[in-house]
């Protein structure tokens, strides 16, 4: 049985978000906790919260054994594009994305 968390709206892209994921699909929870807590990456915080919030979904709410979780998928896709601008040369303005995304992290049991 398959057990999952989203966090929505997070204010780092999703492709910045895949290359922490890419690390951590298909290992043992425990460990991927261990590679996100040392990887140097803005995206690896909310991706370890994301982690914690599905292994104890997994434990509280489906009795699952924690030691025997581990990173059946996990998926970043595009959330909401916050439109700002910033002034230019001659009057003009050029326009800033500020990108978010949707972080899913499913675990299932050994």
């Amino acid at each position: 049985m398959e057990v999952k968390a989203t966090a929505k709206t997070v204010r780092v892209s999703a492709r910045k978000v895949r290359l922490v994921l890419d690390l951590i699909r298909g290992k043992n929870a425990k460990e991927a906790q261990a590679i996100l807590k040392f990887t140097p990456n803005h995206a690896a915080e909310p991706v370890a919260k994301v982690l914690k919030s599905a292994m104890a979904n997994a434990v509280h709410n489906n009795q699952m054994d924690e030691e025997k979780l581990y990173v059946k998928a996990c998926y970043a896709n595009e959330g909401m594009t916050l439109k700002r601008f910033i002034p230019r040369a001659k009057g003009s303005a050029s326009a800033i994305n500020k990108r978010t995304s949707h972080i899913t992290v499913v675990v299932e049991e050994k």
